[in-house]
């Protein structure tokens, strides 16, 4: 049966491309044994080199060498182990700081608190009103007591690119390691590990149509990494435990299946998008910035509405959308990355975030900002925050 929703919260999940599916099949069903050839059967060996040719595949893609990639279960555990294993490694007394931004994505802002609860010192960089890091700050904070540092290729929630290739330098010139998430940016914009010299780079299946459960870490050869946790010999002994083989073949296929055509539509339909928005709803924020974002990303904060009223109208509409507001996290807080580019508490509530993929088409991007029009000016009509502003218009008319 055809699902009639528009789904756009595509930075979150996608949906799994049915190549990807016939890829992973064979590993589920006919060559389902473990990556070895230790046993000397035939099929061991087959799952080994399926396993190997993957991942040369996506090593190559960022110009790394094959065994410089290890497979974990997503970018939450390519991050927790890109941190605190390095810094477990390299940390000595005098080598005790960590540099990131205030907008990083939980795995990382999570693990950098977690270390910093242990006694690390962690400096948590500001960014600009678009998302940026100053590289010069950035340069500022590192010392001699510098381990790491981890910024974002671009941000999960407002999309901004960082220049990584920056801030790749900056790192080498002052001998420290250098972490990027590229969770949201890979096979969307081109990493060259080499180029950018990044020593760790988080990866994941999950936004690329993809199977769930499958990530990547890159780790630069001759990086220092204490094992995370206990177990075998697998992944270089860097991960222990069996390897998700369809998984790493479900990673490569998706991987391999975006192309440049589809970055370029996702581009134009993601400007379309904005476009519309801006120009046919009025009291909109765009967040980030305009043009240095990912394809697939438009955040938009929709004033005088809270976030949450908006994509639960949407979807009773069919539309699938997401926002920061904490109604629904885990959290009492608004988005830590809307208030981290000087946002205020308004203004996070309100945010929506729209995340593209192959699947959607302009016909869909239109029905959407028809909808969300509609919306926003059915809840403004009944909203006190609305209200109360056009009461504030009007006192401010009367004084002046």
């Amino acid at each position: 049966m055809e699902n009639k929703n528009i789904y756009l919260d595509n930075s979150a999940a996608t949906r799994l491309d049915e190549k990807v599916l016939e890829a992973m099949k064979p590993f589920l069903f006919e060559t389902y044994a473990v990556a070895s050839s230790e046993f000397g059967y035939s099929m061991g060996i087959k799952t080994r080199e399926a396993l190997a040719q993957a991942r040369e595949w996506l090593a190559k893609d960022i110009s790394a060498d094959a065994e410089e990639l290890i497979f974990t279960s997503g970018a939450t555990e390519s991050s927790n182990i890109a941190i605190k294993s390095s810094v477990e490694k390299l940390s000595k007394k005098e080598k005790n700081h960590i540099i990131t931004s205030q907008i990083e994505d939980f795995p990382v802002l999570n693990s950098c608190k977690k270390l910093e609860n242990q006694g690390f010192r962690v400096t948590y960089l500001p960014v600009d009103e678009n998302g940026f890091v100053d590289p010069a700050q950035l340069e500022k904070a590192i010392t001699d007591h510098t381990i790491l540092v981890s910024i974002q290729h671009a941000n999960q929630e407002i999309g901004t690119v960082q220049d990584i290739a920056k801030i790749g330098k900056i790192c080498k010139e002052n001998d420290v390691l250098f972490h990027t998430d590229a969770t949201h940016t890979f096979r969307r914009l081109p990493i060259d590990v080499n180029k950018f010299n990044i020593d760790l780079v988080t990866l994941s299946a999950h936004t690329i149509h993809g199977p769930k459960g499958i990530g990547g870490l890159y780790v630069r050869k001759g990086t220092p990494l204490a094992k995370y946790f206990d177990g075998g010999f697998q992944e270089f002994d860097k991960r222990p435990g069996l390897v998700n083989i369809p998984g790493a073949v479900g990673f490569a296929k998706a991987a391999e299946l975006v192309t440049e055509e589809e970055n370029n539509k996702l581009t134009n339909l993601r400007d379309h998008l904005i476009n519309r928005i801006l120009d046919e709803i009025p009291k909109t924020t765009l967040n980030g910035h305009r043009k240095k974002r990912v394809p697939q990303n438009a955040n938009i904060t929709f004033h005088l509405v809270e976030g949450e009223s908006i994509t639960l109208h949407m979807d009773m509409r069919g539309f699938s959308l997401s926002t920061g507001s904490a109604c629904f996290s885990n959290s009492l807080e608004a988005s830590h990355v809307i208030l981290g580019i000087g946002g205020d508490h308004e203004r996070a509530h309100g945010s929506v975030r729209f995340s593209l993929s192959r699947y959607n088409t302009k016909e869909q991007v239109d029905r959407t900002v028809d909808e969300i029009s509609d919306v926003i000016q059915k809840l403004r009509d009944i909203s006190p925050l609305s209200n109360g502003s056009e009461q504030n218009e009007l006192q401010k008319e009367k004084i002046s």
